[in-house]
């Protein structure tokens, strides 16, 4: 059996691995004030070209949704997000749990678009009930979307304009930001995501970590009593080493971006292999993520020998699933799908 199913099935960089075995029994102290986390720091925020950017790791994706929204928004805003957003679609409700509300705009190609967030809070606000209404207090993105699709630094700046001028937080997902810096499609960089976001995190947890996220506020604007908030949550790791032991490599000598371009080689090859054979592809994703459309006589098929992920009913004879590559997709395994396909 070969799987395709995400881009964290497997464990972590072997790099990594050897990290923390090499710590172990070294004595830190905790909740990040150790000096792997203070180089770590150092390391991500020369990265993204940031002095005054403030770093804080955290261990899971929709757990640092939650940390940020919450933080930011006052109990009576909301969050505007794209309809198909991961945390409008597959957090569970994780933030509507944390007492806030999802406010969703349309999506194109898993993207929101700078015009109709304008519009969007233009309208709310001359809407004279606006006082009985829950307030846009920040605006979310992902990047890449969760149909594997990314904002251009064009796009990445009009969005960040709006926000700007509605005096609006604007802050991105950045689970899969290595594929998405990766692609051969982007035109962006971390430095300009530091620029146009007012936070966004580096995703480990998909992108060759164990776990651990690694959360950048880019305008010295982390929200007062942070660390408090994040206790509060559930969420403030007391063994902070571990997180900051896997970025602090992940920021070693290129080594995320290594990584993530090995993802994107994988997946141009597996989606020559589809377009080869002739199948159809749902959305056109330059990352890791490819959609297939698939007839649901060969899904059965397939299933037996390969994992892949349901996306969504197409028609009552088809179906889109999503195979994914990542840092440990081997190109034996690419070659084990040409043959099953």
């Amino acid at each position: 059996m070969i799987s395709f199913e995400s881009d964290y099935i497997q464990g972590a960089v072997p790099e990594i691995l050897d990290a923390l075995v090499k710590t172990n029994m070294e004595a830190l102290s905790g909740y990040g004030a150790d000096e792997y986390t203070e180089s770590a720091v150092t390391k991500i925020k020369k990265a993204c070209g940031k002095d005054e950017a403030q770093v804080w790791f955290l261990t899971g994706g929709t757990q640092t949704n939650a940390v940020v929204i919450s933080t930011i928004l006052q109990r009576y805003q909301g969050v505007v997000a794209a309809e198909t957003g991961h945390i409008a679609t597959h957090e569970g409700g994780a933030i509507e749990f944390t007492g806030h509300k999802v406010l969703p705009l349309p999506a194109h190609l898993g993207k929101i678009q700078a015009s109709e967030l304008e519009n969007y809070l233009a309208v709310f606000y001359a809407d004279g009930n606006h006082s009985h209404m829950v307030e846009p207090g920040m605006c979310y993105i992902s990047q890449p979307t969760e149909y594997g699709t990314i904002y251009s630094k064009k796009e990445l700046e009009a969005i960040s304009k709006v926000c700007h001028k509605y005096n609006i937080p604007l802050y991105a997902d950045g689970a899969r930001l290595g594929y998405a810096l990766a692609a051969t499609e982007a035109d962006f960089t971390l430095k300009d995501m530091a620029e146009y976001c007012d936070v966004f995190y580096i995703g480990g947890t998909k992108v060759g970590a164990l776990c651990g996220e690694a959360l950048v506020y880019t305008k010295n604007n982390m929200p007062g009593h942070f660390v408090t908030m994040v206790k509060q949550a559930g969420a403030l790791l007391a063994k902070g080493r571990l997180n900051a032991i896997q970025f602090d490599t992940l920021f070693t000598n290129d080594l995320y971006m290594n990584i993530s371009r090995h993802a994107i080689k994988m997946a141009h090859r597996m989606e020559k292999i589809f377009r080869d054979k002739g199948y159809r592809f749902f959305i056109e994703s330059p990352t890791n993520q490819k959609f297939i459309i698939l007839a649901n006589s060969k899904k059965a098929q397939l299933e037996k020998e390969v994992k892949f992920s349901f996306w969504e009913k197409y028609d009552d004879e088809h179906t889109v699933v999503r195979f994914a590559t990542s840092w440990a997709t081997q190109e034996s395994d690419l070659d084990k799908l040409e043959k099953l396909l």
